[in-house]
């Protein structure tokens, strides 16, 4: 966040307003605070109203034991009861016209027709209330829930210098030590659904307040973990929530945080779930949630049929604008991957024609055929291994390839390509897929695809194991020349002597390596 949104972000969270004019006065400054403050000690005069209210009501009593809570966990999140009449709390506040309660959102000023008079009442009756806190636990808003049948069935407070729908998240000043406790925080789309699943062994879980889930609302989440789990009902609402959450969840996602997408049956929903299958099945779903990436696919896809071009265009013309958002990581590099499979595209191509922010997938440029050497020894072991395997060339890195160019710089080319082609296709690439690619960019692989095509298929493990000592191999020779370099000149300089040291180091780390392979 930037500086001024990190300093309203902490003075809302302290319930503060940060004045907009930077003209104001210290005694204008102070009028601002003492306004917030005021706004504060309503809300809570307010909540300790609703709490004293719920004790005689029967009726709202009754529905929250039928919902399964006990007044154990009713108390932990302030639940509370808006009798019927329209001004209860004129019983709490003696200046019923007062302000800072239509400020606040807890009363109603409706002019008559001629505006010669008003009429105030309150905003919330006959309705169980849901206290909205802070990060501090200060009161900042209400929901309400009515009891029996009508419309709205929740009513929230409206926008006020206090509360903001689309900043504040239902029950995290409750979850907090639940969420690092657990590890991941749940984000459900109710009030009721926090306070029954805290009830049934998940208190770890909190809710937007009616509103789709945004960008300040994932900021919030991310400070709190590391690992977010949104639930949605799996109807078409839930898919349009689902969605948007992923809109907002995008710009903040890196290679260190998890999100997934829990969707659950249509016919549920996370309280009614565990009730009749149990935590443990609960537990399970959340454990399978869908992961960020493979919810941006099916997205982008949808229903479009991609054995057709216009199918596949189509898919990446959604994809481009949520691909633009992000910052460069891995995660978004296997999210183009992914995208680049299913539309029979490269990673690189839809790098540059997203136009994507610092690409991280250019495919090195071969040098032309004709300039090339075959690859022998290592170099040409080592290959064969990627033709047959060709996931496996995430085992080879920068270092490894300019050793291999340092080794055999004639035949080096081929090698770094075929590593540049491999992991553009990804870790479920074959050799079936590898050779159509090869063989549709004209090069000179046809040898050794046609080597590979002839042999029976060979244990994966064993050969994961062989290219293994295959690299140390090419690593342990390029030590090797290095050394015989350093000792040729006589080691006379202190940097070449403790750089032979160095080699010597490495090179026990290697058949240290080598032994413990061996003994598996």
């Amino acid at each position: 966040m930037n500086f001024v949104d990190a300093v309203k972000d902490l003075a809302q969270s302290n319930g503060m307003i940060v004045p907009e004019d930077d003209r104001l006065l210290p005694a204008q400054r102070a009028e601002v605070n003492a306004r917030s403050l005021a706004l504060s000690d309503v809300m809570t005069r307010a909540c300790d109203y609703y709490r004293q209210q719920l004790r005689g009501a029967e009726s709202a009593v009754a529905y929250l034991k039928k919902r399964g809570l006990t007044g154990e966990i009713a108390a932990r999140f302030g639940l509370g009861y808006a009798p019927e009449g329209w001004d209860g709390l004129r019983s709490v506040f003696s200046d019923y016209a007062s302000p800072a309660l239509v400020e606040a959102g807890l009363v109603i000023d409706k002019s008559d027709e001629d505006a010669s008079s008003r009429k105030r009442y309150d905003r919330f009756r006959e309705r169980i209330m849901f206290p909205i806190r802070n990060t501090k636990g200060q009161v900042i808003g209400f929901g309400g829930r009515i009891l029996d049948q009508g419309e709205p069935k929740y009513l929230n407070s409206p926008e006020t210098p206090l509360f903001q729908k689309g900043h504040e998240l239902y029950g995290l000043f409750e979850a907090r030590q639940a969420i690092r406790d657990a590890g991941y925080v749940l984000v459900t789309e109710g009030y009721m659904d926090v306070v029954a699943l805290a009830q049934l062994g998940f208190p770890q879980v909190v809710a937007t307040l009616g509103t789709a889930c945004t960008s300040t609302h994932v900021q919030k989440l991310l400070r709190q973990t590391d690992h977010v789990v949104f639930s949605f009902d799996g109807d078409k609402a839930g898919r349009r929530a689902a969605r948007r959450a992923l809109d907002a969840c995008l710009p903040h996602v890196n290679d260190n945080k998890v999100i997934k997408f829990l969707f659950l049956p249509v016919e549920h929903d996370p309280d009614s779930y565990i009730r009749e299958l149990g935590a443990d099945a609960f537990e399970v779903q959340v454990q399978d949630a869908m992961p960020l990436s493979q919810f941006f696919l099916k997205e982008v896809v949808g229903d479009g049929d991609l054995a057709t071009a216009e199918g596949r265009a189509r898919a990446q013309f959604d994809a481009k604008p949520l691909l633009q958002i992000m910052a460069p990581s891995s995660l978004r590099l296997q999210m183009v991957r992914g995208l680049a499979q299913l539309t029979q595209t490269t990673p690189s191509e839809i790098e540059s024609l997203f136009e994507l922010s610092q690409p991280v997938a250019r495919a090195r440029v071969a040098p032309p055929k004709s300039k090339r050497s075959a690859p022998v020894g290592l170099e040409r072991q080592v290959m064969r291994i990627l033709v047959a395997h060709p996931s496996l060339a995430f085992m080879l890195d920068e270092s490894i390839l300019d050793d291999a160019a340092k080794l055999a710089p004639d035949g080096a080319e081929m090698l770094t390509q075929l590593v540049s082609v491999s992991q553009e296709m990804g870790e479920q690439a074959n050799f079936a897929a590898l050779a159509e690619r090869l063989r549709a960019t004209g090069s000179d692989f046809d040898i050794l695809i046609a080597e590979i095509a002839e042999q029976t298929e060979t244990d994966f493990d064993v050969v994961k194991l062989e290219l293994a000592g295959a690299l140390r191999q090419i690593s342990s020779q390029v030590l090797k020349v290095e050394m015989m370099r350093l000792a040729a000149g006589g080691l006379r300089d202190p940097a070449d002597i403790a750089r032979y040291r160095e080699i010597t180091l490495l090179q026990e780390e290697i058949r240290r390596q080598a032994e413990v392979e061996a003994a598996r």
